[in-house]
């Protein structure tokens, strides 16, 4: 028999729940006006140029109501970051992943990886301009590392499967096995401009993009394999 991976309902929604009033969803759709436009905003040009003014021009709203929903341009850019983390999460957690097949479900984990950071190109953006501040805003916020644990349980899960059936060896974290994922997928992506200038190669090709990705399922496997 078949055991699929877990899956959890991120909203906890009630069947009894309150359906929201047309204030709060004229509320909600304001915020989400602003976050997706603050995305934009700070993708191209980072925090530290990334204007109230010019995202409240984005969202087609007013200034004001930045600070009413989000207090501060800090707290909007660390809410920016939380809400790509959360659709990362969000997005690997509706994966169908079977516990009896962990290395086609291990594949199907690295080509999610790969799909979501050529989708999500100001994930990356992103990332690399609060790498830049080390970090310092994400680490004020109360739900990074709520959306971290899940990536790395499902990862666990499926070490755990595969050294039961001994396709995989034991004594392989799961967080190492997650950050050499990330960290192939998303240096090569991040740093492909520079690199195709370097190496005198358009990575940015389907071939180059394709090669890539089988390139990294067969390192991950050699790794985690007997």
């Amino acid at each position: 028999m078949t055991t699929s991976t877990p899956r959890r309902n991120p909203a906890n929604k009630s069947p009894l729940a309150r359906k929201p009033g047309v204030r709060e969803l004229a509320a909600q759709d304001t915020r989400d006006s602003i976050l997706r436009a603050a995305t934009k905003i700070f993708a191209k040009h980072g925090f530290s140029g990334g204007r109230i003014d010019e995202i409240s021009k984005a969202a087609k709203s007013y200034d004001r109501m930045i600070y009413y929903y989000f207090g501060s341009k800090e707290d909007l850019f660390i809410a920016v970051l939380e809400d790509m983390y959360r659709k990362f999460n969000e997005a690997e957690m509706a994966l169908e992943l079977s516990s009896d097949q962990p290395e086609e479900s291990l594949k199907a984990v690295i080509a999610f990886m790969w799909n979501f950071y050529q989708r999500n190109p100001e994930f990356i953006t992103l990332l690399n301009d609060e790498n830049l501040h080390r970090g310092k805003h994400i680490s004020k916020s109360l739900r990074a590392r709520e959306y971290s644990s899940p990536a790395i349980q499902i990862i666990e899960q499926l070490m755990e499967s595969g050294v039961r059936k001994k396709v995989f060896r034991s004594g392989v974290s799961a967080r190492d096995v997650y950050l050499m994922i990330a960290a192939m997928n998303y240096f090569y992506l991040s740093n492909r401009h520079t690199l195709s200038a370097f190496l005198g190669e358009k990575l940015e090709s389907p071939e180059a993009l394709a090669h890539w990705q089988g390139f990294v399922v067969e390192a991950v496997l050699r790794t985690v394999k007997p």
